[in-house]
């Protein structure tokens, strides 16, 4: 081997480096939000490298272009040096199998290795990253050179993609909530705000409604004077009129009218005919959509029909911001908490309670599937209609049935493993 294929070799390594490095660089700049950049100083001595990301980040596509015209310029020479390289060797059969065999070596030091380095530890490689992609940035031929090359491809894309802009991802807002809360610019309350309202776009409407067992309505041949007793009874400020059933409802009334009729003297008058036209929608339905409605539409109560057209319950527009600040309860709210602690650190909760509020409360990952309540969870762990004292484990507790009434689960007892037995 002479001096010329020495040098060529050694260019060649260093070219391949060099990519594996830039690669890197650019995988980790790529994928790695601002929010996230924020929080990952935090605590780590690192504030000044941070505050150097921080500030590539801000103009992100501006030094990214140097680094990609430098990652292209390498890729050429890496080509050139090992189709050079082949050729120099005696035989016409050298050159193909020496290129494939180069080629693949290339490929995974200098393309595979280093961006799946990058993208399994994006913060540390970010990190590291700043010296060199500031150094790209900083030269001004380069970063013309660069500039000018983007502005003539951007010049061939069509007008609407042009126009797209940075997208904030929901892990972004949720790290910055973190990092506030951490500094204390925020307190709990308001950090947990953050996630419901982040959550809240998720939740569809079946997660949030009153499920058809507990609806309480009145029949299409109903009077005012019943009707209004059977409102003030519940608590309700609206329940549904029914004609032959519950997946057949006809209105709404509203408990105001249904009072109004009674001081007129009208109190054995249909209550039908102080009805509302009801609003139905698809239990499918996002909730934040929902919320929108009401507030455009001006309606507080709506009728979910499932995907055969049956009633699959109600939501109201209550429902709908307990998700977001919590519980709402006034003085005319009857229904049994959702968890009660109980004494030796058990935990009494509700069949309707849902799945992701019990893992919230408990601090575990319980089995996710399709149901959304806790009681749904046990009778699809069991396969069958429970009885009182039937349990089921999971992640490391024991959930008793305490209670069930008809074949709905009510009552459930969390605690243990040694619980109910």
């Amino acid at each position: 081997m002479d001096v010329t294929e020495v040098v060529g070799l050694v260019l060649l390594v260093l070219a391949t480096g060099c990519s594996a490095v830039l690669v890197a660089a650019e995988t980790s700049l790529v994928h790695i939000g601002r929010a996230r950049a924020e929080v990952i100083g935090d605590g780590t001595g690192t504030d000044e490298r941070v505050e150097a990301l921080l500030a590539l980040l801000d103009r992100r596509t501006e030094v990214l272009r140097p680094l990609v015209l430098a990652l292209v310029v390498l890729r050429v020479a890496t080509t050139a040096l090992v189709v050079s390289w082949a050729y120099q060797r005696p035989g016409v059969g050298w050159v193909i199998p020496a290129v494939v065999v180069l080629g693949v070596v290339v490929f995974v030091v200098a393309e595979a290795l280093p961006r799946s380095v990058a993208l399994r530890r994006t913060d540390s490689v970010a990190l590291r990253a700043v010296g060199v992609v500031g150094l790209l940035a900083s030269v001004v031929p380069l970063r013309w050179l660069a500039t000018l090359l983007a502005t003539i491809s951007e010049r061939l894309l069509p007008r609407s993609a042009r126009e797209v802009g940075p997208v904030v991802t929901e892990e972004e807002l949720l790290a910055v909530a973190d990092r506030a809360l951490a500094t204390r610019s925020i307190d709990e309350e308001e950090h947990e705000l953050i996630g419901s309202v982040i959550a809240f776009g998720d939740t569809l409407v079946r997660e949030v409604m009153v499920p058809r067992p507990d609806i309480v309505g009145v029949e299409n041949g109903c009077t005012v004077q019943t009707a209004l007793e059977e409102a003030v009874s519940g608590g309700h400020s609206r329940i549904p009129v029914s004609g032959t059933g519950i997946d057949d409802i006809v209105g709404i009334v509203h408990v105001k009218d249904l009072a109004k009729a009674h001081l007129d003297g009208r109190s054995g008058e249909p209550a039908v005919e102080m009805s509302r036209r009801p609003t139905f929608i698809p239990e499918t339905m996002k909730a934040d959509d929902l919320l929108r409605q009401m507030q455009s539409e001006r309606f507080h109560l709506a009728v979910v029909v499932d995907e055969h057209g049956g009633t699959a319950g109600l939501v109201t527009m209550e429902d709908l911001l307990e998700e977001v600040v919590g519980e709402i309860v006034d003085e005319f709210d009857l229904e049994e908490p959702l968890s009660q602690p109980l004494a030796g650190g058990d935990l009494r909760v509700h069949g309707r309670m849902p799945v992701d509020e019990l893992n919230d409360l408990l601090g575990e990952d319980l089995p996710d599937g399709d149901w959304d309540t806790v009681g749904g969870l046990i009778f699809n762990a069991l396969g069958h209609v429970p009885e009182a004292g039937e349990a089921v484990e999971f992640s490391g507790r024991r959930f008793c049935v305490e209670q069930v009434v008809g074949r709905r689960i009510t009552r459930i007892r969390v605690g243990a493993p040694e619980v109910c037995q």
